[in-house]
């Protein structure tokens, strides 16, 4: 079973810089998009970023000008560049991937996640 990866997570003062690589632990194939979810305790799990085999990228409002997500088709690594953190960013980041067989069979893999802390 192929497995998702996180890697870059951990303890960072407010105003720092993180950068999250996700990639995958076998052998995969047709990854249409690769995105960046994040989870507080007590709440849903939320989009931050994600981004298509073409570069095309999305980005939750509350990150938009701080973090940046880049991707190496060629790895099937997704990439997360978090500046000027915040409080607020903590949370467990999980990543995502979206397989894209058919029309009718679309597979999604998921990160154990890893934890980002940023301190006040």
């Amino acid at each position: 079973q192929v497995q998702l990866v996180e890697s870059g997570g951990g303890l960072v003062q407010a105003g720092g810089s993180l950068r999250l690589s996700c990639a995958p632990s076998g052998s995969i194939f047709s990854i249409s998009c690769m995105g960046w979810y994040r989870q507080a305790p007590g709440k849903q799990r939320d989009l931050v970023a994600d981004i298509t085999s073409g570069g095309s990228t999305n980005y939750a409002d509350s990150v938009k000008g701080r973090f940046t997500i880049s991707r190496d088709n060629a790895k099937n690594t997704v990439y997360l560049q978090m500046n000027s953190l915040k409080p607020e960013d903590t949370a467990v980041y999980y990543c995502h991937a979206e397989q894209y067989l058919s029309d009718a069979t679309v597979n999604h893999y998921w990160g154990q996640g890893t934890q980002v802390t940023v301190s006040s």
